[in-house]
């Protein structure tokens, strides 16, 4: 490189292997820096550091030069604390969970635990000279491998505690013993004002699961008559409650999210506001902000009314009561579950002809038992009633989207927005590669995709096996929704605009929605300070969602693993989901499980990587193994802790 190129730095977030390979973003036209282990300066994955080129360096992986880089100095750390386990090499260390740490901590300090024990330990610094950064113990977990210390570091890991601090649960004893009468005046007072609409005569249900303790949305139903119907979108309104500033708003703001691992919910709000005050429970009248629409036969918005309400939940459904109703034909709320359904329907159709992506992709669901061991793994079924509320759920955050657009193109910063990108064409043009080697064709311009042919493709695959891997490929070929003030549409919805407004129990920018539609109907101002902060709100908000689905997947994968480590030895079938020069990763078809099988351990020949055709070929024998083939294979180990699993090919 010459001297002008070699004197150039860049700014930004690294990525580094567990391994201790740096990649660095310094041109999206241009492939990566790597920078090996020895010129990373002390940096960890997703730091802020500051790089300068270095010359050249062999890729591992290809065996191709490349151009390499060598970090200058840290920025930023991208977090403090890790969790991880406490083990005795040279000293006590703590060997972090997190997998792209790629070195250990030593600990400093007195050890108030025993070795074998997790815990949560703040990193300190990394002295010079020193091959390890070094750290404190500030929180015993428990000892490794007991399921509660498991859940709970899962959850400390990505920064979520489940213990409210002192001054919140202060303000939520209040609220225990003032909350109902609270609501009473507010009902008696508002509705005498006119200031909140009285939904309390008309027919409402909740329908949720059947686990569910927080109820924060309601449908009501009025058939008006004349071929006209009104439906009701009722929401907890939480923001009654919180107040912008509290001690209560200001640790729904640190958590943003509410996580929901296998076995148990960290909420955002305490227990008295989730499952009580703000639970939109059967037979108790309850404060709602609410989206309500006249609507026609064909599910044509003919009206529609945003504000404050107060509502009476005459039937608490769980999806499945709710589904016997409706195939039965009679039943509590019968007549309206049923013209709900047929407008849902309607409105669903009509998404789709805009170009709406229908994934429909099913959860998987750990059952476990009372000492957390599980005991099933299927998947979630989605059933009408499901599609019933996330069509009308849909329709209420669009509305309210354009609603809020429209009142505040006055407001610099705007407001919340939900945005979703279009894919990045590479992304797109690699999927339509893959696909193509399945056997299936996706209609592409330039690496451009409309949605109504990803809906095909999503149709043409329904039943076959490889309908899960082509679902799962497709929907990682998709950008990532967060939030903006900054209003794009979303994609996968095929909405111009769309928001969060239906879940302000469990979503922090739903709580921030409400107060600004209180805001612009001139009931609840908001501070100048308040609009200025959307922007690093909507990026902390996306962050937090992305913590929080990491600690979810990881509570489903190391109960996936569980599960089957009483079963190693056995033979599964399995579809091939990746190949690398590694190996290939394979997906177990009863628990959805992923696994790695070696190259190794496929046997007395020498097999080549084929990048462009997704497969692994012999030398000797040609034998191919290809992406979405069916495999039969044997579990050879199932690591807990790591949440890996290693798989062999069946014998034949």
């Amino acid at each position: 490189m010459d001297k002008e190129s070699q004197a150039q730095t860049y700014e930004g977030v690294i990525t580094i292997t567990r391994k201790g390979t740096g990649f660095f973003t310094y041109d999206e036209e241009k492939e990566d820096f790597i920078i090996p282990k020895e010129s990373l300066n002390h940096a960890l994955n997703h730091d802020v550091v500051t790089v300068a080129p270095d010359g050249f360096e062999t890729d591992a992986r290809t065996g191709e030069k490349r151009a390499a880089a060598k970090v200058v100095r840290v920025v930023a750390r991208a977090r403090e604390t890790f969790v991880g386990t406490l083990m005795d090499d040279k000293g006590p260390l703590l060997i972090p969970d997190l997998k792209k740490m790629y070195v250990p901590l030593d600990i400093r300090g007195e050890l108030p635990c025993p070795l074998g024990y997790k815990v949560l330990v703040r990193m300190k610094g990394w002295d010079e000279g020193s091959d390890f950064p070094w750290g404190v113990v500030e929180q015993v977990i428990g000892p490794a491998g007991v399921h509660e210390t498991e859940m709970r570091a899962l959850a400390l890991g990505q920064g979520f505690e489940a213990a409210f601090p002192p001054a919140v649960v202060k303000a939520a004893e209040v609220l225990q013993h003032e909350g109902h009468a609270m609501i009473a005046e507010e009902a008696a007072r508002a509705v005498a004002s006119g200031e909140r609409r009285d939904f309390r005569d008309v027919p409402t249900c909740t329908i949720d699961p059947a686990d569910a303790k927080d109820f924060d949305d309601a449908l009501s139903f009025k058939d008006k008559g004349d071929g006209t119907f009104e439906v009701g979108i009722h929401i907890a309104d939480v923001s009654f409650f919180v107040k912008q500033g509290g001690e209560l708003d200001k640790e729904a703001y640190q958590r943003a999210t509410s996580v929901y691992l296998v076995d148990r919910t960290i909420p955002m709000l305490p227990e008295v506001l989730s499952n009580d005050l703000c639970s939109l429970r059967q037979g108790e009248d309850r404060l709602a902000v609410s989206a309500v629409f006249t609507l026609d036969a064909n599910a044509k918005v003919l009206d529609r009314w945003f504000g404050e309400t107060v509502i009476h939940s005459d039937r608490r459904y769980t999806y499945e009561d709710a589904q016997k109703t409706l195939e039965a034909g009679a039943g509590d709320l019968h007549a309206e579950l049923s013209t709900l359904r047929t407008l849902a329907k309607l409105l669903r159709k009509k998404r789709q002809a805009n170009g709406a992506i229908e994934f429909d992709t099913a959860e998987v669901k750990i059952e476990l038992d009372d000492a957390g061991k599980p005991v099933a793994v299927h998947l979630k079924e989605r059933k009408d009633t499901n599609l019933l509320i996330e069509d009308f759920m849909l329709l209420a955050n669009e509305s309210v989207a354009e609603h809020l657009a429209d009142l505040s193109k006055n407001l610099r910063h705007g407001y919340l927005y939900r945005i979703h990108d279009a894919p990045d064409a590479d992304r797109i043009e690699n999927l339509s590669l893959f696909l193509r080697v399945l056997g299936y064709d996706l209609e592409t311009h330039a690496g451009n995709v409309k949605g109504v042919a990803i809906n095909e493709l999503l149709e043409k695959v329904k039943g076959k096996p490889e309908e899960y891997l082509i679902k799962t490929a497709t929907l990682r070929s998709m950008a990532k929704a967060v939030y903006s003030t900054k209003n794009i549409g979303h994609y996968g919805l095929a909405f111009t605009h769309y928001t969060h407004f239906t879940s302000p129990i469990r979503r922090y920018p739903d709580l921030v929605v409400h107060r600004l539609l209180k805001h612009h109907a001139g009931r609840e101002p908001m501070s100048d300070r308040e609009v200025e902060g959307f922007e690093q709100l909507a990026i902390h908000c996306s962050e937090r969602e992305v913590a929080a689905t990491e600690a979810e997947r990881d509570s489903i994968k190391m109960k996936q693993v569980e599960y089957l480590a009483g079963r190693v030895g056995d033979a599964f079938d399995a579809v091939i989901s990746g190949v690398s020069d590694r190996g290939m990763y394979v997906e177990e078809q009863t628990t959805h499980a992923d696994g790695m099988i070696r190259i190794r351990d496929l046997g007395d020949d020498y097999f080549d990587y084929d990048e462009k055709g997704y497969r692994l070929v012999g030398r000797r024998t040609k034998k191919q193994y290809r992406i979405g083939d069916p495999i039969r294979v044997t579990l050879a180990a199932a690591r807990v802790p790591e949440k890996e699993l290693d798989f062999v090919p069946a014998s034949e």
